[in-house]
């Protein structure tokens, strides 16, 4: 199996990759797992992570101006029906459009925008940073041997705001309820940061390796 993190210039690449492989050889998987920016490379993989940390249009910008990055990206993920896992910002890109830093249009894969999360509370601040625990609203097998009472680890200002309930996997509470994780078909992200959240992280990337 070989598990592909796609390195765009944005996120956390190097302490996922770190985490990816230590679930895998939690697991006993022969997995290979590599960093890639060669967009050729999307093809010969069997599952990709799309890290992404900083404002969403940074992200998008970065994304979209990879020549043939989105064509090969749509091929894997809605044409071979193959599994991608978003982190943070790389969920979010998953939606049709971010409002963050002046906007931009997302991969449209699941039906939802971007937006800033509404705080009214004074004693809440943002960027929403920190452990949360999360609600499972999807009783999928990326949850398998987690709990509603797990933790994980935030750090964001702005949330997915998906059309359909049903693409909602999970919540958190944050002066309302918001999406901590998506899922549609062979899609699947998390506004939480895997490599970040310990033992449950790894736990998520062990069910990802697995599904």
């Amino acid at each position: 199996m070989i598990i592909s993190i796609l390195d765009y210039g944005s996120g956390n690449i190097k302490s996922v990759s770190k985490a990816v492989e230590y679930a895998a050889l939690n697991l006993g998987k022969s997995a290979r797992v590599q960093v890639i920016a060669d967009i050729n490379k999307i093809k010969l993989s069997d599952k990709i992570i799309l890290p992404g940390q900083g404002s969403f249009k940074q992200c998008a910008d970065t994304l979209f101006k990879m020549t043939g990055a989105i064509d090969e990206l749509n091929e894997f993920v809605i044409q071979k029906k193959k599994y991608i896992f978003g982190i943070c910002v790389g969920m979010q890109l998953f939606s049709d459009y971010g409002y963050e830093d002046g906007g931009h249009k997302g991969l449209g894969w699941i039906e939802g925008e971007v937006k800033k999360i509404n705080i009214i509370d004074s004693k809440l601040k943002l960027p929403h940073m920190g452990w949360n625990e999360i609600k499972i609203k999807n009783d999928h097998g990326l949850f398998k041997n987690l709990s509603n009472d797990k933790h994980f680890y935030f750090v964001h200002s702005y949330h997915f705001v998906a059309s359909s309930e049903i693409n909602v996997a999970a919540s958190t509470l944050y002066q309302d309820e918001i999406t901590a994780a998506v899922i549609k078909d062979n899609i699947f992200g998390t506004q939480f940061h895997p490599e970040k959240s310990q033992t449950n992280g790894i736990k998520i990337l062990e069910n990802f390796i697995n599904w």
